[in-house]
């Protein structure tokens, strides 16, 4: 039996996570369930996995669940705030943790589990993008297991030679092979960009994600955080990485080796496969997910990336390359500037606008410990604020 805490599950995969869970209940027990507000879907869960902790970051929220969960009988203690995240991260009782909180929140749990040496599923982008040695440090000294959810670098991970430990040389790896689906603004005319809604920005092909991570996808600022994350989790160089646009989402990613061979990882688009992959690894179980039927597909395409098109992906490759805080400051910058997008108070095409001015105004600083990556997210929250406000006048 594995003990599991999952942080944001009211999310698009933490929701995938709990299908996953309700079909194994001989395998798998929720220890805590975390959300930020969403009350009802959490009392839900609550309800059907009997966690013996629930955390909401929104205090109203709070109030709201503890009343309700206290009338309902139930023996799940509900907490608040960012400590009691980490508390169910770390508690003993927990085998492993799901992290899928979207954005910078999700950092200080996730680390704090890493310390733990707890089982880590990650499906946080940003703990990494923004403190990828800083977290990659604390695995290694505590022995954690690692394992990627995101759909790309579950498919690296599982393409790679069995044991593989970051020397590409040694394992005869050239190339990782990074797919993207190129999101809801592949094939329109770039004179229409500046005008797309946010609605049009969520309306993903091929996957149902939050808004936010929609928004990422349509900007394929989304894709430019997988190569950083890639970078740290595969020992791999920015020129080690290659994005490839691939429309139809069936290959999910691809290692390239220096026989010659490819070897890609395929499936439906629904992130329940690599979810059951993270939970059960080394083993596989039933995901719920149908079975791909490659006639149906008929046929792949394959094209490169365009960076006028998507200069939030070039600017995630600039940087890379800077490294020191620069990842965290794109991150941070980004977030606000998706945020001002969603609430209609900039353009789409802005988000790169504001990105890139963020990183042209602030100094790369080295990386050493936490406090600098945070330290560098709040420079650059108040730099793309002030950038935004500018663009308002």
């Amino acid at each position: 039996m594995q003990t599991l805490t999952i942080l944001g599950s009211t999310g698009s995969i933490g929701t995938s996570t709990l299908d996953v869970v309700a079909r194994h209940p001989e395998r798998f027990q929720v220890f805590a369930l975390t959300a930020y507000r969403q009350v009802e879907l959490l009392f839900k869960q609550c309800v059907q996995f009997q966690p013996k902790f629930a955390v909401l970051l929104d205090e109203l929220a709070v109030l709201e669940l503890r009343c309700r969960v206290r009338e309902a009988g139930l023996n799940t203690e509900v907490l608040s705030g960012v400590d009691a995240l980490e508390q169910v991260c770390i508690a003993s009782e927990v085998d492993a943790v799901m992290a899928a909180i979207v954005g910078a929140a999700g950092l200080r749990p996730t680390l704090a589990a890493a310390q733990a040496g707890k089982k880590i599923l990650l499906a946080n982008k940003e703990t990494l993008v923004m403190a990828g040695n800083v977290f990659m440090d604390a695995v290694r000294a505590s022995g954690s297991a690692l394992l990627p959810i995101d759909s790309e670098h579950n498919a690296i991970f599982q393409a790679l030679p069995h044991g593989y430990n970051g020397d590409k040389n040694a394992h005869g790896v050239r190339k990782i092979l990074l797919t993207a689906s190129g999101g809801p603004f592949r094939d329109t005319p770039l004179s229409e960009l500046q005008h797309v809604s946010p609605d049009q920005a969520c309306a993903h092909p091929n996957w149902v994600m939050g808004r936010k991570i929609s928004v990422d996808s349509a900007s394929m600022m989304n894709k430019g955080l997988e190569v950083i994350e890639a970078h740290w989790l595969f020992n791999a160089s920015a020129d080690d990485i290659q994005v490839v646009v691939h429309p139809q989402s069936v290959i999910h990613s691809l290692v390239e080796y220096v026989d010659g061979s490819v070897i890609a990882q395929l499936g439906n688009p629904d992130m329940r496969t690599p979810i059951a992959y993270g939970l059960a690894y080394p083993e596989r179980i039933d995901s719920g997910v149908a079975p791909l039927d490659l006639f149906k597909v008929a046929q792949m395409n394959f094209v490169a990336p365009d960076f006028v098109r998507f200069p939030c992906l070039a600017l995630a490759y600039q940087a890379l390359r800077a490294a020191g805080t620069a990842p965290a400051v794109l991150n941070a910058a980004n977030e606000i500037a998706v945020a001002a997008f969603l609430d209609k108070h900039i353009a789409f095409l802005d988000i790169a606008k504001i990105i890139d001015a963020v990183l042209n105004q602030l100094a790369v600083l080295p990386v050493t410990c936490l406090n600098d990556v945070l330290h560098a997210d709040a420079d650059a929250r108040q730099a793309a604020t002030a950038q935004i406000a500018r663009m308002k006048k």
